[in-house]
C-alpha cells in the first residue's frame, strides 16, 4: 500500500480477484477474464493493472483449488488445468484489509484531470478552429467514457450491491459534462 494506506494498483487488483472468488468459486480461466474485463472498463487497458499472477494468490494460500466442487473429478490446482478456485480464510483476511484501505482523492493521482483541466484553461489562446478540434475530442473522450460506463452497467446489472447504483451516479455525471460540452461546441460557432 501507498504510505496512506491507500492501495497501489497490484492491490487493487487482488481486491478484485479475491472479491470475485468471495462471491462464488470460479474456474481459473474465467476469473482471470473476469478481473481483466472489470478492470478494463474502469481504467481502461492498463499495464499497472496487468497485476497479480493467480498462481500467485494460490501460493500466499489466499486462493484454493475448489477439489469437486461443481466439476466432478480431475479439478486441478492450476492455469494449466483450469480449476475451479475458491476463495480461503486467509483469503477472506487479505480481502477485509484491502476493501479497508483509503482511497485517495479523484484528483490526488489523476493526470487525465489535470490535462483537461488545462486545455480548458487555455483554450482561449488556440485559434478559433484548433479551438474547435480540442472541444471535438474532448468530447469524444467523454462519448468513450459514456460507452464504457454504460457497458460496464449492462454487465454487472444482475449483480448484488451498489455498483449499478453507483455506475447510474457516474453515468449522468458524464452525460452532463457531455452535455456542457455541446453548449461549448455551440458557443464557439
Amino acid at each position: 500500500m501507498y504510505r496512506d494506506n491507500s492501495l497501489m494498483p497490484k492491490e487493487a487488483v487482488r481486491l478484485a480477484t479475491l472479491g470475485e472468488l468471495a462471491r462464488q468459486p470460479l474456474r481459473y480461466a474465467d476469473l482471470a477474464v473476469a478481473v481483466r474485463r472489470f478492470t478494463s472498463r474502469i481504467v481502461g487497458p492498463s499495464l499497472d493493472l496487468l497485476g497479480t499472477s493467480l498462481e500467485l494468490l494460490r501460493y500466499e494460500g489466499l486462493v484454493e483449488a475448489a477439489g469437486g466442487l461443481g466439476g466432478g473429478s480431475g479439478e486441478g490446482s492450476g492455469l494449466e488445468d483450469n480449476a475451479l478456485l475458491r476463495i480461503t480464510e486467509a483469503g477472506r483476511r487479505e480481502f477485509t484489509t484491502l476493501m479497508r484501505a483509503n482511497v485517495r482523492a479523484p484528483s490526488s493521482d489523476d493526470l487525465n484531470k489535470l490535462v483537461i483541466t488545462l486545455k480548458l484553461r487555455f483554450l482561449d489562446l488556440l485559434e478559433p478552429a484548433d479551438q474547435a478540434d480540442q472541444v471535438e475530442g474532448l468530447t469524444g473522450l467523454f462519448e468513450t467514457e459514456l460507452a464504457r460506463l454504460e457497458d460496464l452497467h449492462v454487465s454487472h446489472a444482475q449483480e448484488a450491491g451498489l455498483l449499478k447504483d453507483w455506475l447510474v451516479h457516474d453515468i449522468s455525471q458524464v452525460r452532463a459534462t457531455l452535455a456542457w460540452f455541446a453548449a461549448l461546441a455551440t458557443r464557439q460557432d
